[in-house]
């Protein structure tokens, strides 16, 4: 799995998560709290969350852990184009 941040006027890092099942817990401990909280950090109170809806995305443990984090997630309806971000950069 790759994971990298988007915005309007920049980007993150590409991170690679490699070897093995992207699981909840996993995506909080790899990508979450060291990538996105860094990330939610720098954007400031106007900062929203936008992933899909794979599965290790909309765990019980996932949502916790945003919430607890402060950090608000844009609702992502299944199979939408509309919100495909990729074609924007």
């Amino acid at each position: 799995m790759v994971w990298a941040g988007i915005m309007i006027n920049g980007r993150t890092r590409l991170h690679v998560v490699a070897n093995g099942t992207m699981t909840g817990q996993r995506y909080i401990d790899e990508v979450l709290l060291p990538h996105v909280r860094l990330f939610r950090g720098a954007v400031g109170d106007k900062f929203v969350f936008m992933d899909d809806n794979a599965t290790c995305h909309r765990t019980l443990a996932v949502q916790d852990c945003l919430h607890s984090e402060g950090i608000q997630r844009l609702v992502w309806p299944a199979r939408s184009p509309d919100l495909n971000p990729i074609e924007n950069v």
